[in-house]
């Protein structure tokens, strides 16, 4: 076989996958070396049909939305031809290129929606308008969607406050469930006796424990449209931290107004379909609230999650995020939580904050478990953001 045989495989696959990238226009320009298009087989052909429904112009990329059969025969075929994150994708153009709010507002629809948390969200901002046959499987979207998340933050979430709280507080005199065993030997391997095999304990080291929670977490988020994702992060480790009994956890959001979820905190459905996505922003309203939950400044950590752009009294609002720091309050704001990134911030606010030692930047789930550990154990954020490559916005960034 001569290497320009061998080469042609290799050269039509390329040829093939680029023009299901750039569509049917494209065919003409990518001609292979017979002189010919690249060959398409029939279930290239279904996804490519699957393609230009959503990405070409005219009738066919119209044609999409025109009917629920249609659009419900589109969500078979994408999860058909392609891999669970790359329908995530197109789903979401689909919502965003085409507006087809109706894949949400038909239980026959949302069905067969590959779920995720950019679902979740856009879920949670229609909670109010969608019709009620719809409800019920919009809930079990959501859920299937928290239960997967926690499966995944539980336990490093569970592991890294329960390590920060055992550091942060030794217990001499454990009772015999709270023995750090594992600490208590490696102390005492100093007392090893070799004839008897064995280790003679001086001193036992146990967990931090008291009857009181250790330290308050209040967690204070944005539920404008913009922090959509965040929203839904926030509320699955809000549950997570509500179930350790060594804090104290508090879930409160708003828009102009503001609502206390600690009491949905049990269930995250709940709280999630508590929220009310969209509206304004009241940082100034959300943090006078909060300043009322707080009874042990040098033990409370308040997490506020917020791009910082703010629709109420800013000069408030600064202010009353300097009342806190003074107060001892460790305030830490996240301009976003989520896998994205923080698209857009109010760099100015975020500057005024971190000039009051208020550490902002974005975090992504997996490296909050690790943030509130840093800060149960009153490490400096700004350190902890620079050995975990977080981006943290400097005072000076905000001057004009």
């Amino acid at each position: 076989m001569s290497a320009e045989t061998a080469e042609r495989p290799a050269e039509e696959a390329r040829l093939r996958r680029w023009r299901l990238v750039l569509g049917e226009a494209a065919e003409e320009g990518l001609s292979g070396p017979a002189g010919d298009g690249p060959a398409l087989d029939a279930d290239d052909l279904r996804m490519d049909a699957c393609l230009a429904a959503l990405y070409e112009p005219g009738e066919r990329k119209g044609g999409l939305g025109a009917s629920s059969p249609r659009v419900a025969r589109w969500l078979g075929d994408i999860r058909a031809y392609f891999p669970a994150s790359v329908v995530k994708v197109l789903q979401q153009d689909a919502l965003e290129r085409l507006n087809l709010t109706q894949m949400l507002l038909e239980p026959e629809l949302l069905a067969n929606v590959e779920p995720d948390v950019r679902l979740v969200a856009t879920l949670l901002s229609l909670s109010r308008v969608l019709p009620s046959r719809t409800k019920d499987t919009a809930r079990r979207v959501v859920r299937k969607v928290v239960e997967d998340l926690e499966k995944r933050l539980r336990r490093p979430m569970t592991q890294a406050v329960k390590g920060a709280l055992s550091r942060a507080v030794r217990n001499r005199r454990p009772k015999p469930g709270e023995v750090n065993w594992d600490r208590t030997i490696r102390r005492n391997l100093r007392n090893y006796l070799p004839e008897k095999r064995t280790i003679v304990v001086e001193e036992l080291h146990g967990h931090g424990r008291k009857r009181t929670s250790l330290a308050d977490i209040v967690l204070c988020v944005d539920q404008s449209g913009s922090m959509a994702p965040s929203v839904v992060y926030s509320g699955v480790f809000g549950a997570v931290l509500a179930s350790l009994r060594a804090v104290r956890t508090r879930m409160v959001v708003f828009d102009t107004a503001v609502v206390d979820l600690t009491a949905e905190l049990k269930d995250p459905v709940d709280l999630l379909f508590g929220t009310q996505l969209g509206g304004g922003t009241d940082i100034n309203a959300a943090l006078a609230y909060c300043q009322t939950l707080v009874e042990r400044p040098s033990r409370t950590i308040l997490v506020l999650v917020t791009d910082l752009c703010e629709g109420g009294n800013v000069a408030q609002m600064r202010a009353r995020a300097a009342q806190l720091v003074a107060s001892g309050v460790n305030v830490i704001c996240l301009l976003a939580l989520s896998d994205d990134g923080a698209p857009a911030w109010d760099s100015k606010n975020a500057a005024a904050f971190a000039a009051l030692g208020i550490p902002c930047f974005a975090c992504t789930p997996d490296l909050f478990p690790s943030l509130m550990a840093a800060a149960l154990q009153r490490q400096d954020v700004a350190l902890w953001a620079a050995r975990n490559d977080v981006v943290v916005t400097r005072a000076e960034e905000g001057r004009s």
